[in-house]
């Protein structure tokens, strides 16, 4: 370009209005081209220049996309893919310190020392540059430019005390990843922002953040470059990074350029450390705060002018040194090495040969390598597309352009698939946007920007999806804008505060959503329970005022309303009257929960007076003194043990009984049974289900109550279990099996039955006995033994086993029996002697009285 123009030299900090004054400037001109050190800086100016002057007067050149308009006058370009054929009236280089850059420097030197504007030519970057650019363009006006707002340090903080409008910085993708999820759990959300990310990505997240739907903003160093956001603070979570060669600390003047980000225009800013980022030396910070940087001593420079004569020649040409003190060759170029490896291949060469090989090769070569791989791999790309362009058709095929662009257009996937995806549809883009690469540009650029807009949707949504709670974020804003949040409670209990779920109320206590962040219960706590109080209020009324139909008693001990748990029994003075704990209900007015619990001990109370009526009209017959002599002990003894007592332990009594006290025990419900002294009508399931948990609800734990399954007659019996507690459900124990005490009884029948055929009162365990309890004959003589019986061998029976009854009797003993000696006296000896005694006829007695004897005989001890 020539240089007739005026050249100034725009210099100072961020926030100095840099590049707006060359966009204005540009603007008042009759054509112009800026050039940016990132496609996302250009695409915005691009949008701001649409606006001011209308799409037709407006330009996009990047690497991977190209709008250029027929009547273009202004365009808005990265440094890379600025056109240096054109003469504007106007030109600018924006970040011009990026000369020193060891992998972009040189494009942006170049630019600096051979871009020129016909009217202006404008440089716009860091006061660092001022030595360098005297000597390069002596001619240059500088323009010293200070910010417009302080920026200050303000030291470490912790992530979770982070101001709101904060920029957290990392270095690598991973990191900024792994900040963003722990944003979210704590302050609901964060935007992010990465160099790799497409404009309409990137886009989408800055909105995300400029709109305040989140207070936070994760980002790589890009930030740095130019991007126009109101960040209050600056917060690097390290200090150090990959510079694509090596692990290094940040310059100073590097984190001055991203610190600078920090307040916009007239609000001040500060910057600090956060995370594992160790604090700044005091040097460090005393040159971010006043601007001032060591001096750049050398840029990095390329040979522009090149000779395509031959491979040789071309290779020379791009390593021929600068000759000017402080321009250093570019080293370890990515287009140099993919060069290299493809000088080396025999076919490249011959193709290199051909008219406009080499210079071909060349413009292969400098595809950027957006997938960021090896060099062989980059490379091996690079021969692929080569020798399509340089086959008999010269251009990329169709179907084979497409293919890879079906293999990554897919928009399913996490945020790490749709990345790497983005990036391969970028290669693609920059081949759609070459001249003379496709049969038909404007198809394949269209196509190649339909795919990478879907994908950047895709990828918006994931970080979305990902690293923002939407709840959250707008609750959040909403209570600060609005102060006082709208809440509500529907039919179904679900509460919501400014139409967001939020928890559910059920019965009369309130569940905040599981899945809310720390920071949205805290945010919306105050304004869900404004609309919690009174319908916990509504219900504590209404459940004073329900009738029994609509309240339940579980047997676990829990009292629904409306298909919910409400309240709980606890325990009180008196076993048949618990009291209540209300579940829930503390949102509510005492007086309220406490009219509630009335009603729910009075439904209570109806159902143990309904249920378990025979026990306490035995109870109340007792105390009223309805009953006499020893039949008071007996019923003082049921009311004891739940219910149902063993007759063993009070066959005394039992024998002692009069006529007139036995009638009384049999009008209060009391059965005098083969093995057990009991109420049949306590016997019944739902009856029997309330006495045990009645009981065990007295004795302080309502899940310790026995609650065998429906049906099941015989189960084993828990080793803690008593036999009161047993009782209280219908069972006794018989060893290590609890069984029915009705099934007992009838037991007895089918034993008695079974003994009629024998003299002595033997009989042989029957399948109908073990069919009646539901077990196996090992645990049906284990219940006999419990009984009483005892098991004997008959000579010449088939089976092995069979059951001799020990007398038991509940009447007095028969004149002239011995009562058996105590088993720990001496007098036991004597039991056991048999002593000879004369044989005697025995006297004939009536039938009656002999098969009174007999069954007599068939009562266990």
């Amino acid at each position: 370009m020539s240089s007739p123009g005026e050249i100034t030299a725009v210099l100072g900090p961020t926030n100095t209005g840099k590049t707006h004054l060359a966009l204005t400037r540009m603007l008042g001109r009759s054509s112009g081209v800026m050039g940016l050190p990132l496609r996302l800086l250009a695409r915005e100016l691009y949008d701001r220049v649409v606006k001011a002057k209308g799409a037709s007067a407006a330009a996009l050149i990047t690497g991977e996309e190209k709008i250029v308009p027929a009547k273009a006058r202004y365009f808005l370009c990265t440094v890379e893919a600025m056109p240096l054929g054109m003469r504007p009236a106007f030109l600018a280089i924006d970040e011009i310190q990026l000369a020193a850059d060891p992998d972009r420097g040189h494009v942006f030197t170049d630019r600096i020392l051979h871009a020129r504007g016909s009217e202006e030519t404008m440089l716009l970057g860091a006061s660092t540059m001022a030595p360098m650019l005297s000597r390069l363009v002596p001619d240059a006006r500088h323009e010293q430019r200070e910010r417009f707002s302080t920026l200050s340090y303000s030291g470490p903080k912790k992530l979770a005390k982070l101001p709101r409008r904060s920029a957290i910085v990392a270095f690598s993708a991973e990191d900024v990843y792994a900040i963003a999820e722990l944003i979210r759990r704590q302050r609901g959300g964060a935007a992010v922002v990465m160099g790799a990310l497409s404009p309409r990505t990137r886009n989408a997240q800055v909105e995300l953040y400029q709109s305040g739907e989140v207070d936070y903003l994760i980002a790589t160093d890009a930030i740095g470059m130019g991007l126009n956001m109101d960040v209050d603070h600056v917060a690097f979570a390290a200090l150090s990074k990959f510079d694509g060669h090596r692990r290094r600390r940040l310059r100073p003047d590097e984190i001055g350029q991203i610190a600078g980000r920090a307040g916009r225009f007239r609000s001040d800013g500060t910057f600090g450390e956060t995370g594992d980022a160790r604090p700044m030396d005091a040097e460090t910070v005393e040159a971010v705060e006043n601007h001032e940087f060591e001096q750049v001593r050398s840029l990095i420079w390329r040979n522009s002018a090149l000779d395509f004569s031959n491979l040789a020649a071309l290779r020379n040409s791009l390593a021929a040194p600068s000759g000017v003190r402080g321009l250093e060759r570019v080293r370890g170029a990515v287009d140099e090495q993919v060069l290299e490896t493809l000088a080396r291949d025999p076919d490249i060469q011959d193709m290199a040969r051909a008219p406009g090989g080499l210079e071909r090769l060349w413009d292969v070569c400098r595809i950027p390598d957006f997938r960021k791989t090896t060099v062989d791999e980059h490379a091996r790309l690079v021969q692929r597309i080569y020798s399509y362009l340089m086959s008999r058709e010269g251009v990329l095929p169709e179907a084979w352009l497409e293919a890879q662009l079906d293999r990554v257009s897919k928009l399913s996937g996490d945020v790490d698939a749709l990345s790497q995806r983005l990036a391969h549809v970028r290669t693609w883009a920059y081949a759609a946007n070459r001249a003379g690469w496709t049969a038909d540009p404007a198809h394949w650029q269209a196509r190649t920007r339909e795919v990478e807009d879907g994908l950047s949707d895709a990828l918006h949504e994931a970080l979305m999806s990902r690293f923002v709670d939407r709840r959250t974020s707008a609750l959040v804003k909403g209570l600060r804008e609005k102060g006082d949040l709208a809440a509500g409670v529907d039919h179904a209990g679900e509460v919501t505060v400014e139409g967001h779920f939020v928890g559910r109320l059920k019965g009369l206590s309130f569940s905040p959503d599981a899945a809310a962040t720390p920071m949205a219960k805290r945010a919306v706590t105050g304004a869900a329970l404004k609309a919690v109080r009174p319908e916990i209020n509504r219900r504590l009324g209404l459940l004073a005022r329900a009738k029994a139909d609509a309240l339940t008693l579980q047997e676990d001990g829990l009292v629904l309303w409306e298909g919910g748990p409400i309240a709980r029994l606890a325990a009180s003075s008196d076993p048949f009257r618990p009291t209540i704990s209300l579940i829930g209900g503390e949102l509510g007015a005492s007086e309220a929960a406490t009219r509630a619990i009335t009603r729910l001990e009075a439904f209570v109370a109806e159902e143990a007076a309904t249920r378990l009526k025979p026990l306490l009209a035995l109870r109340d017959a007792l105390d009223k003194g309805q009953l006499e002599g020893l039949a008071r002990g007996i019923a003082f003894r049921l009311i004891e043990a739940g219910g149902a007592a063993p007759r063993a332990p009070l066959a005394e009594t039992l024998s002692q009984l009069s006529t007139k006290e036995r009638r009384q025990l049999r009008a209060a419900g009391v059965r005098i049974g083969e093995y057990a002294v009991f109420m049949p009508a306590l016997l019944k399931p739902s009856a029997a289900a309330l006495n045990a948990l009645l009981r065990a609800v007295h004795a302080g734990d309502a899940q310790k109550r026995f609650a065998p399954p429906p049906g099941r007659v015989s189960l084993p019996a828990p080793d803690a279990m008593s036999a009161a507690d047993l009782a209280a459900a219908g069972y006794r124990r018989c060893g290590t099996l609890a069984v029915r005490i009705d099934m007992l009884e009838r037991l007895a029948d089918l034993i008695r039955e079974a003994r009629k055929p024998h003299r002595r009162g033997w009989f042989t365990p029957s399948p109908e006995m073990m069919a009646l309890l539901g077990c196996t004959p090992d645990a049906l003589e284990e219940v006999l033994s419990a009984l009483g019986y005892r098991r004997v061998q008959k000579a010449g029976e088939d089976s092995p086993a069979f059951w001799a009854a020990r007398r038991q009797r509940s009447r007095p003993a028969v004149a002239g029996t011995p009562a058996p000696a105590p088993a720990d006296t001496p007098f036991a000896a004597l039991a056991e002697l048999k002593l000879a005694t004369p044989r005697t006829r025995p006297a004939p007695r009536k039938a009656k009285t002999a098969g009174r004897t007999r069954r007599r005989k068939a009562r266990p001890q």
